[in-house]
């Protein structure tokens, strides 16, 4: 893997993004925004499934106006999502909001978005400036405004990274110089509280548009698959758009867009970071997937665990394997195993057996050990990898 990018760092409410703060994990909730208590439940259930930071759509002054009681009862940071109508910016920012989502393809016009960069800039909230590609400005006509369609914008015209010739201007480009656009009016207004996306559902054109501005900037960049699909499909989509740039050290935070509730989205973005060791809490499951000599039901053992362990803070890598005779060498490296066997299980340790027990008490002698385990590793003051 890559040394990571050095970014500048900015705060977003409570929460460091860049530099050498950890890679977090944002969401965004799925309820009407205008609905307060709606939206604070579903914060809170986010907050619990360990998001970091979470976005609401603005989709009017209602829910710009909303984002004040919702701020009030949660406690992570909290995102307005802007697009078209500078005015929900400048109230959503009155709502105490913590950070501003602006897409410069909705929001043109430069003397709106400096209006909304010198209120932003007097109260020290950050502003993402978020590309996408499927509301890109007209193609030789960033920045100015007027009765544009995208059906003869030109976007879908450009070619995409696998298409393009050399020297051509491709949709990569597009992408680049829109968020260069408006980097550019921030800076001339001597701000620098920024963060970057760039997301388009085609898994290069992303990674190559992330890519290229990484190395023109130094700020802080926010990853994603836009509209990646459902929780298993798009979840393998990001995956393999996200893993790509988080292994070549690009990065800074990230979001999964799943078409499903936002709890996988998180669960997905946490997984994928403690996959790649960017995330060193949690607990990590390494499962057999099943075979012929298999003589329990491993997959719903496997899965058994994995909800259990899902609140755990402490990082420890657990082992759930089927077959006694490769189970603790194939999963030396855990921290507690178990290799379950014909109507009895091996609990193990470092690939150590520990104890063997009754395959009907295998389940609970796990967790007794996971336990015992978490609780020598907080005792020692140190976490186990």
């Amino acid at each position: 893997m890559n040394q990571r990018r050095v970014s500048k760092k900015i705060r977003v409410g409570t929460v460091d993004i860049g530099g050498d703060a950890p890679i977090t994990v944002q969401s965004m909730t799925k309820t009407d925004t205008r609905d307060i208590k709606a939206t604070v439940k579903q914060i809170l259930s986010m907050e619990e499934s360990g998001c970091d930071i979470v976005r609401c759509a603005v989709p009017d002054m209602e829910s710009a106006k909303a984002l004040d009681a919702i701020k009030k009862q949660i406690h992570i940071p909290l995102v307005a999502d802007i697009h078209f109508h500078y005015q929900l910016a400048l109230e959503a920012l009155n709502s105490g909001v913590d950070c501003l989502r602006l897409n410069p393809g909705n929001i043109r016009d430069r003397n709106k978005v400096e209006q909304i960069v010198l209120e932003a800039k007097s109260r020290s909230v950050p502003i993402r400036i978020g590309v996408n590609f499927g509301s890109l400005p007209p193609v030789g006509k960033i920045g100015m405004t007027g009765g544009f369609s995208r059906h003869t914008d030109g976007v879908n015209q450009l070619p995409k990274t696998s298409e393009a010739k050399p020297g051509e201007y491709s949709v990569v480009h597009h992408m680049v110089e829109t968020g260069l656009w408006e980097i550019g009016i921030l800076e001339d207004l001597d701000f620098d509280l920024i963060k970057i996306s760039l997301k388009a559902f085609d898994i290069d054109t992303t990674v190559e548009a992330y890519k290229r501005m990484a190395h023109l900037v130094p700020y802080p960049l926010h990853l994603g698959i836009t509209e990646a699909g459902t929780a298993k499909a798009g979840s393998i989509r990001s995956a393999a758009g996200l893993g790509m740039l988080l292994y070549e050290g690009i990065g800074d935070t990230i979001r999964v867009s799943l078409s499903d509730d936002p709890s996988e989205e998180i669960y997905t973005g946490i997984e994928l970071l403690k996959s790649l060791n960017l995330r060193k809490e949690g607990a990590v499951l390494v499962a057999c997937p099943s075979c012929g000599r298999a003589d329990v039901d491993v997959v719903n053992l496997s899965n058994t665990v994995d909800d259990l362990l899902k609140k755990t803070k402490t990082h420890i890598k657990v082992a759930v394997m089927g077959c006694e005779v490769n189970g603790p060498g194939e999963a030396k490296d855990a921290d507690v195993g178990i290799a379950a066997g014909a109507g009895r299980a091996i609990i193990f340790r470092k690939g150590k057996k520990s104890r063997i027990v009754d395959e009907n008490d295998m389940l609970t002698a796990l967790m007794e050990e996971i336990r015992q385990v978490e609780k020598e590793i907080k005792q020692a003051g140190s976490i186990t990898v």
